[in-house]
């Protein structure tokens, strides 16, 4: 593969495996990886630990001003965490309360363009994979290689639940499901930046597709686009 490093934004529903397949690509080329997600998280915990009212425009102005995020390789785990005002936040920002807000916090204008900045800044010098729901139509709508993920509802329902049981085994699929249904309404018709496929994005459903298989077919894209200017057909 050509030493051209690119920017490579994947976006999608939540559960549909935009964070692991972020991380191993990523891992495979040698890129840095950010996860978009994880600082709306960092930055919605904020908000619920400081009672920051959302419909007041003073007082989310004033809590952004007041946040600090930041990525810190763990060398133990291997992996980047999320670090708010210097607090490895990691471990709470995968729980249920915090999933039940995020989007909420996500679409206001403020908080988005304050992510958004942070995000355009770690992506200048390329070499990143960044996943979340306006990578490639806001945050880098230049990038390279822009992919959709998808899948059906049910198998991301069950994902979620997996995941969220090994830490809440009160969970129910009925809660999960939910959470889900809400997220996509309020990401897809949100005002700021709302979720949808880039024109030139390329679909990928994952739905009965190994990691290991969506891997290498991406893998494959990144490779067309890292040595060939011509764009791969959103089609493909």
């Amino acid at each position: 593969m050509s030493a051209h490093k690119i920017i490579i934004a994947i976006d999608g529903f939540s559960s549909c495996g935009k964070s692991t397949l972020a991380k191993e690509l990523a891992a495979k080329l040698g890129y840095s990886y950010i996860d978009s997600g994880a600082m709306y998280r960092a930055i919605t915990l904020y908000f619920l630990r400081n009672q920051v009212d959302y419909s007041d425009h003073a007082a989310v102005l004033d809590a952004i001003s007041n946040i600090s995020l930041s990525f810190v390789f763990n060398d133990e785990t291997g992996r980047s965490e999320m670090y708010l005002n210097e607090e490895n936040v990691d471990p709470y920002i995968r729980d249920m309360i915090i999933a039940e807000k995020v989007s909420e916090v996500a679409a206001i204008r403020e908080v988005r363009s304050f992510a958004v900045a942070q995000q355009k800044r770690m992506g200048r010098k390329k070499g990143i994979v960044m996943d979340g729901r306006d990578i490639g139509t806001a945050v880098f709508p230049d990038a390279e290689l822009k992919i959709f993920m998808t899948a059906d509802p049910e198998v991301r329902v069950m994902r979620r639940f997996k995941e969220m049981y090994e830490t809440n085994p009160q969970v129910t699929i009925d809660e999960v499901r939910h959470n889900l249904e809400l997220r996509d309404y309020i990401d897809s018709t949100r005002e700021e930046s709302p979720l949808h496929q880039a024109a030139d994005a390329i679909l990928l459903d994952n739905s009965n597709l190994s990691k290991e298989e969506q891997l290498d077919i991406v893998l494959e894209w990144v490779k067309d686009r890292a040595t060939n200017p011509r764009p791969v057909s959103p089609n493909n």
